[in-house]
């Protein structure tokens, strides 16, 4: 995260978002972990997580702390929330823990509706992308969203203020947002490829989370 295009803090409508790319090496090393999980009938089955969350979609995979550590996942996201938090707010965080981490593995007409997230801090990011992710079934101007987009909801549309954030999946791009932020993925369509993608949900210090005591 040394350029200055790796780090961008978003404020569309209210709550922050903080988007970075994820280093190459951990990118593989997960996508190679979740690829190896896939293969083996008895962990996919361990490592199932699709009773806990409400996406109807092929699977979704918990990440093991083991991989987290090895990769170099953990410390990233511990990272890049530590930097965002003191860039924000000012202040340094001491505690950063990992609830749980997963992968969601999407294909064609699945989705995952409108939802928030436990813990204090959340994301959302992209692994593998189908190419023809985006496609509709009619071709129609000034569509506000694509098959396969990450949709952000926050408050009410009004004058001169936006309700939504519009993500487009790109392999590589990680979102930061609060644990409450609002959000959506819908389903594309004329594709046969996996949308991969991988969220996590965190905690950090009370006192800087809890603003009002």
């Amino acid at each position: 995260m040394d350029k200055k295009e790796d780090f961008e803090i978003i404020k569309q409508f209210g709550p922050s978002i903080l988007k970075v790319k994820i280093p190459d090496d951990i990118l593989n090393q997960i996508n190679d972990y979740v690829d190896n999980v896939i293969k083996d009938t008895e962990l996919s089955k361990k490592l199932n997580y699709g009773n806990q969350l409400v996406g109807d979609v092929t699977q979704e995979i918990k990440l093991e702390s083991s991989i987290m550590q090895k990769s170099g996942w953990g410390n990233f996201l511990g990272l890049s929330v530590g930097k965002w938090i003191a860039s924000e707010l000012g202040e340094k965080i001491t505690k950063f823990h990992i609830i749980e981490s997963w992968v969601v593995r999407q294909f064609e007409n699945e989705y995952n509706p409108i939802h928030w997230h436990s813990g204090h801090i959340s994301g959302a990011g992209f692994l593998k992308v189908p190419k023809l992710l985006g496609k509709h079934v009619q071709e129609k101007e000034n569509k506000t969203y694509k098959g396969g987009n990450l949709q952000l909801v926050h408050g009410s549309r009004m004058f001169l203020s936006n309700s939504t954030y519009t993500i487009e999946p790109k392999v590589g791009d990680f979102y930061f947002f609060p644990n409450y932020m609002m959000h959506v993925v819908y389903p594309f369509k004329k594709s046969e490829e996996e949308r991969r993608s991988i969220s996590f949900n965190a905690k950090i210090d009370e006192n800087i989370f809890n603003i009002y005591g």
